[in-house]
């Protein structure tokens, strides 16, 4: 379940086996910023798909390029946004819920760890407002995913509301569409 790079590099920061990057990058510093053949996903794009703070944090002290894009014009922001639990997630948290509110220090946790590896992005000179073959930015799917706790990094970082995507939407209209309300409210508040 996944996916399987044809690049090495991309598939250890998947897999956040940091083990494997360290010979990887010693054996050949060009690695860093290799694109896989088939998604043209950058190691860090791949790091960043699963959530991997550790690895992301790893390739960003050897200053892997955040403003590379893939196929789909999408960056590392792009999927940092994008993160959302899975279904295994959701299990835990739905079984775990009723005993001592596990479920919910998970849940809890895991946001952090999205916040957290926004916020090393968001401290490089990653494009903020990088639209995506959709024309979606990361604010787009921030909103998108009712991410209250991401939406005022980005727009910390001048994350532009009025952008519209291939379907003639503002962050603020997919907001107002799904019916976030608090978001809504932050992003009038930044216009």
């Amino acid at each position: 379940m996944g996916i399987l790079y044809s690049e090495p590099m991309c598939q250890a920061a998947y897999d956040d086996d940091i083990h494997t990057l360290q010979k990887l990058i010693s054996a050949d510093p060009k690695n860093l910023n290799v694109q896989d053949e088939g998604t043209g996903d950058t190691p860090i794009i791949a790091a960043c798909r699963q959530g991997h703070l550790r690895t992301v944090k790893y390739l960003l002290g050897y200053n892997a390029n955040v403003s590379i894009r893939n196929k789909k014009e999408r960056t590392c922001l792009h999927y940092a946004t994008r993160r959302t639990f899975s279904f295994l997630d959701y299990l835990m948290i739905a079984i775990l819920m009723p005993i001592l509110l596990i479920g919910y220090l998970i849940m809890e946790e895991k946001q952090r760890k999205n916040v957290k590896l926004m916020e090393l992005l968001l401290a490089t000179k990653v494009e903020v407002n990088a639209v995506d073959y959709k024309g979606n930015t990361g604010l787009h799917y921030a909103c998108q995913r009712k991410s209250q706790r991401i939406v005022p990094l980005l727009l910390e970082k001048n994350a532009d509301v009025s952008v519209q995507n291939k379907n003639h939407e503002t962050p603020v209209d997919i907001a107002k569409r799904l019916q976030f309300h608090k978001i809504v409210t932050m992003l009038t508040k930044s216009m």
